[in-house]
C-alpha cells in the first residue's frame, strides 16, 4: 500500500527542515526498500496498491487505491487482492527498516493449520505497520477504525479479537513520519540502503536547521 513520491503529497510532515522535493526523495527511498525487500519473500504474489502514478517492480501486479478515508482504503486493498484460500499480508512504505524474515514469519504463521487467524505488527506511534490475515474478508472491520491514531493500533487488535479472531503480534516497528522518525529508521538500515542514503542527503543537519 502506496502512494508516489510527490513533492507535495508525501511525507508532508518532514517538512520543514525538509523541503517537499527532499521529503519526495526520501519517501521515494523509502518505498524503493519497502518493494525491494518485499520481492525477497516467500510470497505467492506480490500487489502494489497505489495511490498515484508509480510503476510496480517486475513480476508485481498493481492495483489503484479506491475510497475515501484510509480505513475505507485499506479494506477495499484487501478486497481487491483477494485471492480465495490465500493469507494476506499488507505493509506501507513508512518501515523501509523492514526485512524479509518480518514477512515471512506472518505468512508461515498465517498459512500454518491451527495458527492464527491474523497477524498484527505494531508501530511506536500507537497505529501498526502491517495486518496480516487468513482470511481477507475480516478487512471489512478496517472501515470502523479511526485512522493515524495513537489508539488505532490498540483498537484494530480489540475490534479482530471480538470478531473471535487469534491474533498473533509481530514485532514493534517505528514508523517514519518526523524527521526524529526518519534518522531513527535509516540507523537501523543498512548503511547502502536508498533510504539511509537519502536521509543523510536530504535531511538537514541540527547545526544547519539552527543557523
Amino acid at each position: 500500500m502506496a502512494k508516489a513520491p510527490i513533492p507535495g503529497r508525501v511525507k508532508t510532515r518532514l517538512c520543514p527542515p525538509c523541503t517537499p522535493a527532499q521529503a519526495a526523495r526520501i519517501a521515494a527511498a523509502a518505498l524503493a526498500d519497502t518493494l525491494d525487500t518485499i520481492t525477497t519473500a516467500a510470497a505467492g504474489a506480490r500487489i502494489l496498491v497505489v495511490d498515484g502514478d508509480y510503476p510496480a517492480p517486475p513480476g508485481w501486479a498493481a492495483l489503484p487505491q479506491r475510497g475515501g478515508p484510509l480505513g475505507e482504503r485499506l479494506a477495499n486493498a484487501f478486497a481487491d487482492a483477494r485471492t480465495p484460500g490465500a493469507a494476506a499480508v499488507l505493509v506501507g512504505m513508512d518501515t523501509p527498516q523492514l526485512t524479509a524474515g518480518h514477512l515471512d514469519e506472518a505468512l508461515g504463521l498465517l498459512g500454518t493449520a491451527g495458527g492464527p487467524d491474523a497477524a498484527l505488527g505494531p508501530a511506536d506511534d500507537g497505529g501498526w505497520w502491517a495486518l496480516g490475515l487468513r482470511d481477507s474478508g475480516h478487512a471489512e472491520l478496517l472501515r470502523a477504525i479511526p485512522t493515524s491514531t495513537a489508539t488505532t493500533g490498540r483498537q484494530t487488535l480489540t475490534a479482530l479479537s471480538r470478531r473471535g479472531l487469534r491474533v498473533h503480534l509481530l514485532p514493534r516497528l517505528r514508523d517514519v513520519d518526523t524527521v526524529a522518525d526518519a534518522r531513527a529508521v535509516a540507523a537501523m538500515c543498512p548503511a547502502d540502503s536508498r533510504f539511509a542514503r537519502a536521509v543523510a542527503a536530504d535531511v538537514p543537519s541540527p547545526e544547519a536547521v539552527a543557523r
